[in-house]
């Protein structure tokens, strides 16, 4: 078996990278190329489409008042970038129709401002971590009101 000249028995030069660049070495401090630290490409994804997304809506309000108070909390992209989910804080029949209509106009958007291979086709739904933190709201509401219940009962008998 012939090896390209400057190469060791794998395939890879000094440097650890093999012919197409990519570095074959493993795991290597945080920072440097191929380290187990790397912020991962489907998280800086998101966070930018984040971006786009909630200024392209803030522009978009002027015309459709439907999309008034609508806050983007985080996007989720398959590994492949071919879908997105856009997560809002809530999602109204009418919120959503009006998201859907305007699908088209934000992905143009993200096509134009974000350099990716394809431009993900964009869903929404509604954050589950607001409905959650709602609930949450709810019962130490009920809780401290039956304290206060319990205290002004114990008041009057006192």
């Amino acid at each position: 078996m012939r090896r390209r000249r400057g190469t060791d028995r794998r395939g890879t030069d000094r440097r650890g990278t093999d012919r197409r660049g990519t570095d074959r070495r493993g795991p290597g401090p945080a920072g440097t190329r191929g380290g187990a630290e790397r912020y991962p490409r489907t998280a800086r994804v998101n966070q930018v489409l984040q971006e786009v997304i909630a200024e392209e809506l803030e522009r978009l309000v002027d015309a459709d008042d439907r999309l008034r108070m609508t806050t983007v909390t985080s996007v989720a992209t398959e590994p492949d970038l071919r879908h997105a989910v856009v997560f809002v804080d809530s999602l109204s029949e009418e919120r959503r129709a009006a998201l859907d209509d305007r699908r088209v106009h934000l992905q143009a958007a993200i096509a134009r401002q974000v350099r990716l291979k394809r431009t993900p086709r964009l869903s929404f739904q509604a954050d589950p971590a607001v409905a959650s933190g709602e609930r949450v709201e709810s019962m130490l509401r009920r809780l401290r009101h039956g304290r206060a219940s319990a205290a002004d009962e114990e008041g009057e008998d006192g």
